[in-house]
Parts: C-alpha cells; sequence; structure tokens
C-alpha cells in the first residue's frame, strides 16, 4: 500500500516539476509582424459588406419577388447596409484619455446609436415582410431564422455560445 502511495506521490511531483521547467524555457517572442489595427479593421469591413452583399443576393433570388415587390427589397437591403467603420470601433487611444464616467456615457451613447439602428432594420424588415406573399414570407422566415441561429450561435439541442436556453 506504502509503495503504491510512494509511486504515485513520486510521479505526480515529477510531472508538476516537469511542467514547471518547461514554462521557464518558453523561447523568446518574435517581433510584431502583425496588421495594423486600422487596416485590419477595414479589411473585416470590407469582406463582412462583401458577404452581406452576396447573402442578400441569395436570399433575393430564393424569394423570387415580383417587379412590384422591387422597390421594397431595395428600401430593405439599403437598411441593412453596415454603418460606416468609427460606428463599430472607437479610437482606443482617445478612450483611454477619458475619465471612467465620460467612458461609461461614451458607451451609452453608443448603445443608443446601436439601438438606433437596429429599430431601422426592425421597422424595414417589417414593411418589407408586409410586402410578400405566403410562399415568401415561408422562405424569408427560414432563411432568416437559419441567419440567426448562426449569428446568436444557438444550437438546435438549446446549446450555444450563450448556453442552453
Amino acid at each position: 500500500m506504502k509503495s503504491i502511495r510512494h509511486a504515485l506521490i513520486t510521479g505526480s511531483l515529477l510531472a508538476s516539476l516537469s511542467g514547471l521547467a518547461l514554462a521557464q524555457n518558453a523561447p523568446p517572442r518574435a517581433p510584431d509582424t502583425r496588421v495594423p489595427q486600422a487596416e485590419r479593421i477595414e479589411k473585416m469591413h470590407q469582406y463582412m459588406s462583401e458577404r452581406q452583399a452576396r447573402q442578400l443576393a441569395e436570399l433575393k433570388s430564393k424569394l423570387k419577388l415580383e417587379p412590384s415587390q422591387e422597390g421594397a427589397w431595395t428600401a430593405f437591403a439599403q437598411s441593412m447596409q453596415l454603418p460606416a467603420l468609427p460606428f463599430f470601433w472607437p479610437d482606443p487611444a482617445a478612450l483611454e484619455k477619458l475619465t471612467t464616467p465620460e467612458r461609461l456615457d461614451q458607451m451609452q451613447a453608443h448603445k443608443a446609436q446601436r439601438d438606433a439602428l437596429m429599430q431601422k432594420h426592425v421597422d424595414a424588415t417589417k414593411v418589407f415582410y408586409a410586402a410578400l406573399n405566403a410562399d415568401q414570407k415561408k422562405t424569408f422566415d427560414t432563411e432568416t431564422a437559419q441567419a440567426m441561429t448562426h449569428l446568436y450561435g444557438v444550437m438546435p439541442h438549446g446549446g450555444g455560445r450563450f448556453g442552453p436556453r
């Protein structure tokens, strides 16, 4: 009994010491060769805009819109355009110069802007949805449900990024 306990303690001690030795011998970091943040943000914004345009084109083709619905589609598609870059990413250097209450006020103002943008999306979607026929509404419901599932990470079994519902 003592020999098994002794072997386990010795093995655990050796494993923990070897882990410490490995942690101390980390190689030096290479110089930062990443793309500057502003350039990365601009590329991401461009990628997201192109992806959104493709998704809207796919949705439009699946809906098989009638000529009388084109005006409603145009208004809907325009309302879904991504806002300009400063909307998403405030300048970190400017934020560092603010006091905590000033940063909190700016965060609330940013949230109000996002809420207003979301309301614009909701209103345009409802107007467009009202212009669709029954089959188009089913297609729209299916397609947007899939997009929202992907966007919010909701899994069919109730899991996802935000956990079970």
